[in-house]
């Protein structure tokens, strides 16, 4: 043992403490130099038999100083360690605050105001109306007087006495389609028209993967002179395209609707399939698969929406001359729409509110 040497292990201390932080750094340093096996200090006590006789007594109180010393400081720190360390429980007000979960419109409300603002470019006027409505605005003024069979394709949802609708006439019936704020708009005014009418619809079907009793439309009218049914398709292939996007393709389809003559269906390329009819290719296999695509039935084709020129008897119901305006109109159901945008395949994923579901589609 040398003084040198007690000067050096002093050193060392200093050094580990400084860079002891924790509670657990602290009782290393200590069991490094004060433990009575293999502690430092124990083993440079153990040198002390080997110093000459006259320099011992002086070398042996230097040790057991630096000894003193050491257990004094570890004790400061260990009790200072102890009094900055938080109670059991206790809150760090300096910590961030734990951001809460933040919701969002739902996916149908954020796709109707999309198709809103596509169609508020084109300069189309969007009005709203009674979801409880009149025969006459609901299907006589629309080419369906009481006998027509179209009526049994709707499946009105009749009310159990007539009501004063907020239009000012007697309701019997939930609306099935918008197409009666057409019919009270251009009661109204005068051509030129343009608006489409969202809202909420009603009709006797069941709850399964494709119908809902209940279900948001979007109906579309334009009136004017010399308008064409090259109008209708530029008009609705554009909005299409906007919404879809140029990869998908689109095909008008003739088709029946009471109030429009001649009237067309639109279908629009599948999305599961590519517009094939087949299975999406499994990784290095063909692109066959058992049956087919079931989004599409194989057909590599979906129905979007109904359209068609404005029957002249429409006209006649609210007073426009048939032999000066022309006009078009279509409609579509925004879950449809959802459905085929987002290749969803039950319509009642929408309403059951799991979140799981919701917040899956982006703001």
């Amino acid at each position: 043992m040398s003084e040198s040497q007690i000067d050096a292990l002093r050193a060392d201390f200093e050094r580990d403490l400084a860079e002891a932080t924790s509670a657990t750094a602290l009782r290393a340093v200590r069991d490094r130099y004060l433990a009575r096996k293999g502690g430092r200090v124990s083993a440079l006590l153990k040198t002390l038999g080997s110093a000459p006789p006259d320099v011992r007594p002086r070398l042996g109180k230097l040790a057991n100083d630096l000894k003193q010393q050491i257990e004094s400081r570890l004790d400061e720190r260990m009790a200072a360690t102890a009094e900055a360390r938080p109670p059991a429980g206790a809150v760090d007000l300096t910590l961030p605050g734990r951001r809460p979960p933040l919701g969002h419109r739902h996916p149908l409300t954020l796709l109707r105001e999309r198709m809103e603002a596509i169609f508020n470019r084109m300069g189309f006027l969007v009005i709203e109306g009674p979801e409880l409505e009149d025969e006459y605005h609901n299907f006589e003024a629309l080419n369906m007087p009481p006998d027509h069979p179209a009526r049994d394709m709707q499946d009105t949802l009749y009310l159990a006495a007539p009501v004063r609708s907020a239009a000012g006439t007697p309701a019997t019936l939930l609306r099935t389609h918008t197409s009666g704020m057409q019919i009270r708009y251009m009661e109204q005014h005068q051509p030129p028209v343009r608006l489409i009418a969202p809202g909420r619809v009603y009709r006797r079907d069941n709850l399964d993967l494709t119908h809902t009793p209940m279900f948001t439309q979007i109906e579309g009218l334009v009136v004017g002179e010399d308008v064409s049914l090259a109008d209708l398709k530029g008009t609705l292939f554009a909005f299409l395209r906007e919404l879809f996007g140029d990869e998908r393709k689109l095909r008008f389809r003739p088709s029946f609707f009471p109030y429009t003559e001649p009237s067309a269906e639109v279908d629009i390329s599948c999305g599961s399939c590519g517009g094939t009819g087949l299975v999406a290719p499994k990784p290095g296999g063909s692109r066959t698969g058992e049956g087919g695509c079931s989004m599409c039935k194989r057909t590599g084709w979906l129905e979007i929406l109904g359209s068609g020129m404005v029957h002249p008897a429409v006209f006649e119901a609210v007073g426009y001359d048939p032999e000066r305006y022309t006009g078009f109109a279509f409609g579509m159901g925004i879950e449809r729409v959802a459905l085929l945008k987002w290749g969803v395949e039950d319509i009642r994923l929408f309403y059951e509110n799991d979140l799981r579901f919701l917040e899956q589609f982006p703001l």
